[in-house]
């Protein structure tokens, strides 16, 4: 999702509490746009695209979603690409100047519901950051729960669903990662893919963070929590749920940043953080006072815009930005 949205404008608007009611965690609060008023900005609707080409994209070999009959396409919106209908899981890296390089890398994990990705607001153009650091990134584009495959089915079935949010109880942390075992899945084979090309890529295998967006917040959570092998060294979660979680002994730091006026994760608490607090794990926390849900990469007048340069501080202060030793 980007900032420009209609939910970040509902967040905004004088109904939006009628209109969006907070959830504290849950897949549905994490879903794509849908169609909007005609009044609002043309851009905001959205468009099919051929799929756009992706030579440097590495299959990651998890397999074809099971049971997806639609295959993968793209649309634009606000000026940006997302996709949708993902059945199978690829890796594209952004290697930074050799020069510049300091060993660190990131995986990057856009969001969009679990039912569509926002490929360049909160992929590449994080990933194209990150390497201007120095910083090795990597796009996880990973695989997605199946949509309608033409646009007006898609973009009915969003609305039917944001007909039912109000209705729907508050899930568990825990049965919501179990919800995403394939996308988890995803990272893994993401992790091991890195560390397999370490010395190729000129990449630390211990130095492996991963940061996400909304609902790839909450897969780089739940790799975090759930991964297995993958264990990052370091997490982003950008505006995605913070309920409460059991925190293992090896939980890595931790980065997360959220606007005050996000519509779905700005009204449920800091569960999150207070349990990294209380586990004795870094946690760094920026609340924003304005940005609304998905400001990404996108350049706004509001200050959660800084969030990168505060991830990239974050991330030097902890030594990942400096050659290792």
């Amino acid at each position: 999702m980007s900032s420009k949205s209609w939910i970040s404008r509902l967040s905004r608007h004088p109904l939006r509490r009628a209109a969006l009611p907070a959830i504290a965690l849950g897949i549905v609060a994490l879903q794509p746009v849908i169609a909007v008023p005609s009044a609002w900005a043309q851009d905001d609707k959205m468009t099919p695209i051929a799929i756009p080409a992706q030579p440097d994209a590495i299959p990651l070999n998890t397999g074809p979603l099971p049971g997806a009959t639609n295959k993968e396409s793209w649309h634009s919106q606000y000026g940006s690409v997302f996709a949708r209908n993902v059945t199978e899981a690829t890796l594209t890296p952004f290697l930074p100047d050799p020069a510049k390089a300091n060993g660190t890398a990131v995986v990057v994990t856009p969001g969009g519901g679990f039912r569509t990705l926002s490929m360049e607001n909160e992929g590449w153009d994080v990933a194209r950051a990150l390497a201007a650091k120095g910083v090795a990134a990597f796009v996880l584009k990973y695989r997605l729960n199946q949509t309608p495959a033409d646009m007006p089915a898609f973009e009915r079935s969003m609305a039917e669903m944001f007909s039912g949010v109000a209705r729907r109880p508050r899930m568990d942390p825990e049965r919501a990662m179990e919800d995403i075992a394939p996308q988890i899945a995803d990272a893994r084979a993401a992790f091991a893919l890195i560390r397999s090309r370490a010395a190729e890529w000129h990449v630390d295998p211990q130095r492996i963070g991963m940061v996400g967006f909304s609902a790839g917040a909450m897969l780089t959570l739940a790799t975090a929590l759930k991964g297995q092998d993958a264990k990052p060294a370091f997490i982003g979660d950008i505006y995605g749920p913070l309920s409460p979680v059991t925190v293992p002994a090896d939980a890595p730091p931790m980065f997360v940043a959220l606007a005050a006026d996000d519509p779905f994760f700005a009204n449920g608490g800091f569960g999150l953080i207070d349990s990294w607090k209380k586990a004795g794990k870094p946690v760094e926390f920026h609340l924003y006072e304005q940005g609304g849900h998905g400001f990404g990469m996108y350049q706004k007048s509001t200050t959660s815009t800084g969030w990168f340069d505060a991830f990239t501080r974050w991330m030097d202060m902890h030594g990942w930005l400096k050659p290792k030793g």
